[in-house]
């Protein structure tokens, strides 16, 4: 068995944890017993404060019930210029076998706007007559994309 954590580029780490925390139900990840902010903690470190960025410097976030992965989000020059190779599925919808359609769409439907409010955007619905799916195509507020489904 091997731990892994999820690391995600980024401009802006403390707004997009706070967003994804919200998102995923995580939360944002406290900093090292002895500190009082993570800034206070990479100052520690050596990390030089041109490269803190703004705000206590929360750029992880973590799975309150420790089940999921630890996410961190890195801080790079870059931003974002071609489409993810990757992306998440935030399943809110429930198992096709468990819930009818219209269920999962109403519980899709609610989180789209939850997220919307939070700084996501739509980008597209998925769904076709006749075909038992539906999900949401979605943007986070550096444009990264995931579905709601």
């Amino acid at each position: 068995m091997v731990s892994y954590q999820l690391v995600i580029d980024c401009a802006a780490p403390e707004r997009m944890a706070r967003f994804w925390a919200g998102a995923l139900r995580y939360t944002v990840e406290p900093p090292p017993g002895g500190f009082d902010t993570w800034r206070d903690y990479w100052r520690s470190l050596g990390v030089p404060e041109d490269e803190l960025g703004e705000g206590d410097g929360s750029d992880s976030i973590v799975d309150p019930e420790g089940y999921g992965p630890r996410i961190w989000f890195q801080q790079v020059p870059e931003g974002k210029v071609v489409k993810n190779r990757f992306h998440l599925d935030v399943k809110v919808g429930g198992k096709r076998e468990d819930v009818p359609l219209e269920t999962r769409k109403a519980r899709v439907d609610a989180e789209v706007e939850r997220l919307v409010q939070a700084g996501a955007s739509v980008v597209r619905v998925l769904s076709q007559p006749g075909v038992d799916h539906y999900a949401v195509a979605m943007t986070d507020p550096e444009q990264n994309e995931f579905d709601v489904v």
